[in-house]
């Protein structure tokens, strides 16, 4: 599925000072693979993260970015929250060493969620009626993974208490160009926020946090920090 109305989001991005980068695909800022079935799914995503279990998208550097701004902006002593396609659980490792009395566990579609501390195997997808407004914070840098974003990202919003935060770690690895059957899902950084708008409309709040990956690359990272209105 490809979303294409180019001129129209152009002049949107130029009014707030927004420019979308011209190439071969400067018209697709949106695209999610078609699996023919959940099972398809499923199969693709377990095969993957096996193949990838050592492998640590997230990073230190961002992470504590991210830790400070929970602990700067949550008034409460113990933090809960959730860490979605979390893998081996190196996410939500660092955010219960790294912030105080938290207690944050992580999900994934995979069996060997259960090889990982505070990891559950779970379809990000999916949620639970205790989960439903229960959380300070939701994480994730896996949104690409979702077969269906805006239903992931609508249980994730669920998730969060009236004090809570979404927070999305999005780079170039998660937009258009990258996206396929593995990582189904891609969207341009400069178009994300009107696709958040389209979704949610006024009831929430979105702030955007840049930053940078911390090797030789330099790699932009955007963090979209979504909150209940």
């Amino acid at each position: 599925m490809i979303i294409k109305f180019k001129n129209i989001i152009n002049q949107f991005f130029l009014k707030f000072n927004y420019r979308i980068s011209k190439s071969n695909n400067s018209d697709e800022l949106v695209k999610i693979y078609k699996y023919n079935n959940y099972e398809e799914y499923k199969a693709t995503q377990i095969f993957y993260n096996k193949k990838k279990i050592n492998e640590i998208w997230a990073d230190e550097f961002n992470l504590k970015k991210i830790a400070d701004f929970l602990k700067k902006n949550i008034d409460k002593k113990n933090i809960k929250g959730i860490c979605h396609g979390s893998r081996n659980g190196f996410e939500q490792n660092f955010f219960n060493k790294n912030i105080l009395n938290s207690k944050v566990f992580g999900t994934d579609i995979s069996d060997t969620a259960i090889n990982y501390k505070d990891s559950i195997e779970w379809d990000f997808h999916k949620t639970k009626k205790e989960w439903i407004d229960n959380f300070d914070f939701v994480y994730s840098n896996s949104l690409d993974q979702s077969y269906d974003p805006k239903k992931a990202l609508t249980n994730w919003v669920q998730q969060i208490n009236k004090n809570g935060y979404v927070i999305l770690e999005h780079t170039d690895q998660h937009s258009v160009m990258a996206a396929g059957k593995m990582d189904p899902f891609g969207v341009e950084p400069q178009f994300f926020p009107c696709l958040i708008t389209e979704w949610f409309g006024h009831s929430v709040s979105l702030k955007i946090v840049k930053s940078v990956k911390p090797n030789k690359s330099k790699a932009p990272v955007w963090f979209f920090i979504i909150k209940k209105l």
